[in-house]
């Protein structure tokens, strides 16, 4: 299993370091089949689809595919417009073929989109920012280093429990250590790649901050995870990624971080 994980592992960095570094329709395209694979498996734990596709979740995938063609137009011109296109689209199946679907279906099917196809979809859009190839990588930087520092803090002194309930393993040492470590790491990022970015806010200070605000709110996003799949009573989203699970399992604390960072950028390197 170690193995498996680790080869999966090193095959998904590569993949994400060939697209992100490449940006553009690479990494635009690469995020749009992420998405989509994401929301499936977020629509088969919610119980919006099963193994078979229905028309409720087609529109949920159709609700994606044009908001990625917003991002790509114009974002801020056209992309809460393609959300609310989103929802008229899965209403219109509510409505017009009622009562083959329930309201607990559609309002996930919606949520689906915001909380997958639109919260990835900043990794694009960090991307396409002013410096957004330095920028980009605080985005990984401060969730899965987060991850990692909060895991080898937690294991060596942690003993007071974060979330008992609904993560046990998790500590509130951890939780400090990880946000201190994602820190770090931004601030060494900073001092390593500072004479390539000739942006002044390209400090390790403003680095650190970034990386530790994209930490505390990377997560959230992992234990939102974790409570949706309590209470959906499954283990993982699904088994795309060997040793990882879906991937919904491993990009669950980048989903938050992604927009956060995007955010952040524009308002401090500027």
């Amino acid at each position: 299993m170690f193995k498996t994980r680790l080869l999966s592992g090193i095959l998904l960095v590569i993949i994400a370091l060939a697209t992100i570094i490449s940006g553009d329709y690479v990494l635009f395209f690469t995020l749009l089949a992420v998405s989509l694979i994401g929301m499936r498996e977020l629509y088969r734990a919610m119980k919006v689809q099963d193994e078979k596709i229905n028309l409720l979740a087609v529109a949920g995938y159709l609700g994606a595919v044009l908001y990625y063609l917003a991002v790509l137009l114009d974002f801020e011109r056209y992309g809460v417009l393609a959300i609310i296109f989103g929802l008229v689209l899965l209403m219109f199946v509510y409505v017009f073929t009622y009562p083959t679907y329930e309201a607990g279906q559609v309002m996930p099917a919606l949520f689906g989109i915001v909380y997958v196809a639109v919260m990835l979809s900043f990794i694009y859009l960090t991307r396409e920012l002013p410096g957004g190839k330095f920028h980009v990588w605080l985005i990984f930087l401060c969730s899965w280093g987060c991850d990692t520092c909060a895991y080898c803090v937690g294991v060596l002194i942690g003993k007071h429990k974060m979330a008992p309930v609904l993560s046990p393993k998790k500590s509130i040492e951890g939780a400090v250590g990880g946000v201190l470590g994602a820190a770090l790491l931004g601030a060494i990022y900073a001092a390593a790649t500072g004479a390539y970015n000739p942006n002044p806010a390209h400090t390790p200070l403003i680095y650190a901050i970034i990386c530790g605000v994209g930490a505390l709110v990377s997560m959230v996003g992992d234990l939102a995870a974790s409570a949706i799949k309590r209470q959906e009573n499954i283990k993982d989203y699904g088994t795309l990624i060997p040793g990882h699970g879906g991937i919904l399992d491993r990009f669950d604390s980048v989903i938050f971080t992604a927009p956060v960072i995007y955010y952040l950028s524009m308002f401090m390197m500027r």
